[in-house]
C-alpha cells in the first residue's frame, strides 16, 4: 500500500475548500496573473487567463515539454516581456518592471541551467546575491569604513546559508569545481540572500541524483515551513505528488487544471495532456524526510 503524502502546512490546509478548477481564486494569494500572453510569431507559448498562487505553499507547475512553464517564469520575473497581460505580487503591479527590481521586491527565481560563476569561490558567489551593497558604488567604495560593517553582515549571512545547505566545506573552493547538485544548492543559497517572500525554482532536480534529490526536497519543504512561498517547475511526478500543496498543469501555453495532488492525480485532462491517455499518475508517495543526510555527491 502506498504511503500518504506529507500533511500540508497551515497555508496548504487553507486550500482544502478551494475548487480544483483552472483560474480558481485562493484565500490569500501572493501572486495574481491576469491575461498574460506571449507569442513567438504564430506560436502561442503562454496564454494564461487567470492564475493565483496561495501564500506560504509549494505550488508546482507541471506539463509536457513546450507547455510554457519556463516561459511563464521568464514573463512574471521580468526576464521576458509578454505581448499582453498584467500581474501583481503582494498587490504591486509588476508589468514592465525590470527583473532586478522584481527580485529586490522579494520575488526571486532560479534557472534550469545553473548560473554560477565558476572562477569565483562559493562564498563569493553567495555574497553576490545581497542587494543594496554600499561598496558597489563609486564614491562610497573609496572609503572602506563606510561599508565594512555591512560587508561583514553580508558575509555572516552567506556563511549561515552555506551551513544551512551543507556547503560550508566548499566555502573557499571555486564554484567551477562543484558537482551539479551542489551548484543547485548554491543557486538556492544565493537567491535567499535577497530575503525573498516568493522563490521560483525552475527544475531544481534536473541532473541531480536521487539521493541528493531527497536533500533538495528537504530544503524546499523547510523553506515552506518557515513561511516562504515556493513555485516549482518539475517533471518528476513522484517529486510533484510528494511535496506539493497545490498543482497547476499547463498544456500548449494554457492553464488546463489546478488542484491538490490528489485532484490532479485523478484529472483526466491532465493525464491525457501530460502522460497520454494510456498512463496514470504515480500513486501517493511517502512524505519527504528533511532529516535525510546531505553529504551525498552526485556527478558534475
Amino acid at each position: 500500500m502506498s504511503a500518504e503524502p506529507a500533511a500540508p502546512g497551515p497555508a496548504g490546509a487553507g486550500l482544502a475548500g478551494v475548487r480544483p478548477e483552472p483560474g480558481v481564486a485562493k484565500p490569500d494569494p501572493i501572486l495574481v496573473v491576469d491575461g498574460v500572453a506571449r507569442y513567438f510569431g504564430g506560436l502561442r507559448a503562454v496564454d494564461v487567463d487567470h492564475l493565483e498562487v496561495q501564500r506560504g505553499t509549494i505550488t508546482s507547475l507541471i506539463g509536457p515539454n513546450g507547455a510554457g512553464k519556463s516561459t511563464f517564469f521568464n514573463l512574471v520575473t521580468g526576464f521576458d516581456k509578454p505581448n499582453q497581460g498584467r500581474w501583481t505580487f503582494e498587490g504591486q503591479q509588476l508589468a514592465g518592471v525590470p527583473a532586478y527590481r522584481i527580485a529586490r521586491r522579494g520575488m526571486v527565481r532560479t534557472f534550469q541551467l545553473t548560473k554560477t560563476l565558476g572562477r569565483l569561490t562559493t562564498i563569493e558567489n553567495v555574497k553576490l546575491g545581497a542587494t543594496g551593497q554600499r561598496g558597489e558604488h563609486f564614491l562610497p567604495a573609496i572609503f572602506r569604513p563606510s561599508w565594512a560593517h555591512q560587508e561583514r553582515e553580508i558575509e555572516a549571512r552567506a556563511d549561515e546559508l552555506l551551513e544551512r545547505f551543507n556547503l560550508a566545506h566548499m566555502r573557499n573552493e571555486f564554484a567551477g569545481t562543484m558537482s551539479g547538485g551542489q551548484r543547485k544548492l548554491l543557486e538556492m543559497a544565493r537567491a535567499l540572500m535577497v530575503h525573498p517572500r516568493l522563490l521560483m525554482l525552475d527544475e531544481p532536480m534536473a541532473g541531480v541524483n536521487p539521493a541528493l534529490t531527497q536533500s533538495l526536497l528537504g530544503h524546499i519543504t523547510a523553506l515552506r515551513d518557515d513561511g516562504m512561498t515556493i513555485i516549482l517547475v518539475e517533471h518528476d511526478m513522484d517529486v510533484v505528488m510528494g511535496v506539493s500543496d497545490w498543482v497547476a498543469c499547463f498544456a500548449e501555453g494554457r492553464l488546463i487544471a489546478e488542484g491538490t495532488p490528489r485532484d490532479i492525480r485523478a484529472n483526466k485532462a491532465v493525464i491525457d495532456a501530460y502522460l497520454g491517455s494510456s498512463r496514470a499518475l504515480p500513486e501517493e508517495t511517502a512524505p519527504v524526510d528533511p532529516a535525510q543526510p546531505d553529504e551525498v555527491e552526485d556527478t558534475p
